[in-house]
């Protein structure tokens, strides 16, 4: 079962059902969402994410809407009769394409009596090098299309705490724990300079999913986040 309290996104970027739901029993406990994206959704198609539902947990559907408007809702509205927790656009796809989705997704979860999903918007990815100037300019169009937060990196998330409040999701990727490798990352962060930056969730993969000990490495990086968290 997930662990309602926690501000941990694990991503589960790996090629098969059977490995998603192995990490999703070992690392559940300390969990607050797994994140499908584009890799184990194309392989695996909406039924993986019914089972990890199922199971009782948090999903985030990360496949980065970026189309015309007519086409991201309707994408908006399957994400959402999926029964996804998130799931994220690309803020680059202008203030139409945006608000597009989150109608439909409204529409849609009133159809079916349930809660919308949240809705985030990707900002500029963690992979590649940004402004902070153009990271904000992103977070003000999609704040104004009334998605209800923005995935970015630690480096950006003070910057947009401090504009758009404390009622704004900040969803950050790119965190690599002390003791691992960045990887094809640019822009990284440890958990605790996130949490410490404003962030909401951060979103973790490969030092959970390629450790020896996956439930382990979950609980440490919980510990890590720990030390941000305790009032001054």
């Amino acid at each position: 079962m997930a662990a309602n309290n926690s501000r941990l996104i694990l991503a589960l970027d790996v090629p098969t059902r059977a490995r998603a739901i192995e990490l999703a029993g070992q690392t559940g406990e300390y969990v607050s969402h797994f994140k499908v994206g584009s890799r184990l959704f194309t392989s695996e198609g909406p039924s993986l994410v019914r089972e990890i539902k199922d199971a009782g947990y948090g999903v985030f559907l990360d496949l980065k809407f970026h189309d015309i408007p007519n086409t991201v809702a309707e994408a908006a509205t399957a994400a959402t009769a999926l029964g996804v927790d998130m799931f994220d656009v690309h803020a680059s796809g202008g203030l139409d394409m945006m608000e597009a989705a989150v109608e439909a997704s409204r529409e849609e979860a009133e159809r079916m009596g349930i809660a919308p999903p949240k809705i985030l918007a990707i900002t500029v990815l963690t992979s590649r090098p940004s402004t902070v100037e153009e990271v904000l300019a992103l977070a003000e169009r999609a704040r104004a299309a009334g998605v209800h937060g923005v995935v970015s990196s630690a480096w950006e998330a003070k910057a947009i705490r401090e504009n758009m409040g404390t009622d704004f999701l900040i969803v950050t990727p790119g965190i690599r724990p002390a003791w691992s490798a960045k990887n094809d990352q640019r822009r990284v962060a440890t958990p605790e300079v996130a949490i410490a930056n404003g962030a909401d969730y951060i979103v973790v993969g490969r030092p959970i999913r390629n450790a020896e000990d996956p439930t382990g490495a979950a609980k440490i990086i919980i510990d890590e986040m720990a030390p941000a968290e305790v009032p001054q």
